[in-house]
């Protein structure tokens, strides 16, 4: 039987799979709807299995918040090209993932497939994403925390994406700060305490060699060193550090006294 312009107009509608495919799935199903989309998630599955082994370089990290900011996740979902990176349906879909896992008891990649999505499986759902896309996806990590304040940013081309979580609440601009320095930054610590006393008496003694080798005198050489310390600090611990969007003030100072961060997690592509 001859198919429509109208038929393939309403299928892709139904299923978002392109032009052709649906043309050719009406035509073997007779123009029967419920076989071509049957047809059409059987295709998936093949094309999902021949892309399975195809390199995933490629996609974005997404984020998501509860309603009263004291959870969050973020989610690393990978594709072949950046072209697809960049496609609204990608985005439409990796932030549905990650919307579902915020409030699921998922705790693993490993257990991702089961994962409910509007009533279906997400390995259900990935063969008819894989179709629709024409690439391979895959997901490569996600981290779920909980804390009395969680603020989120994901740089604006999906490239980095971080979750910062504080023991008070902060307005969402504070957070939403706070969580771009680390992006910008991606400081290894928060705070003084956190530096593995190894490294930092690697560091001193890396100091005290290079402030000998210049020739001060012995008596001083200490408090240089613990001077140096302090510029370390500054440069690797998120509270020590100027606020890039304000240089002349400290992160420890730019939140309200009493104030702290307990975890930073920055997740970036690849």
């Amino acid at each position: 039987m001859a198919v429509t312009a109208e038929q393939v107009k309403e299928l892709r509608e139904k299923t978002g799979v392109g032009m052709m495919d649906c043309k050719n799935a009406l035509a073997q199903s007779e123009g029967d709807f419920e076989k071509a989309i049957q047809i059409l998630r059987e295709k998936g599955l093949s094309a999902a299995a021949k892309k399975s082994d195809r390199s995933t370089n490629e996609g974005r990290i997404f984020t998501a918040l509860s309603a009263d900011k004291t959870q969050g996740i973020v989610l690393e979902v990978n594709c072949e090209t950046d072209f697809v990176a960049g496609n609204d349906q990608f985005h439409a879909f990796g932030q549905s993932v990650a919307n579902a896992l915020l409030t699921s008891s998922i705790s693993s990649i490993e257990g991702l497939g089961q994962l409910n999505l509007n009533g279906r499986n997400l390995s259900d759902i990935l063969p008819d994403t894989v179709l629709k896309l024409g690439e391979n996806i895959t997901f490569k990590q996600f981290k779920k925390v909980q804390d009395k304040c969680v603020a989120d940013y994901v740089h604006m081309n999906g490239k980095i994406g971080v979750l910062v979580t504080f023991n008070a609440t902060v307005s969402e601009e504070m957070g939403r700060g706070v969580a771009m320095h680390v992006a910008a930054v991606n400081p290894p610590y928060i705070r003084q305490e956190e530096v593995p006393s190894a490294d930092l008496e690697t560091e001193r003694n890396l100091i005290k060699s290079q402030v000998l080798k210049e020739g001060k005198p012995e008596n001083i050489v200490d408090k240089i060193v613990e001077g140096k310390l302090g510029r370390f600090y500054k440069e690797n611990c998120l509270l020590e550090q100027d606020f890039v969007k304000d240089p002349e003030v400290v992160i420890k100072n730019y939140l309200p006294q009493g104030t702290t961060v307990n975890q930073a997690i920055r997740f970036s592509l690849g």
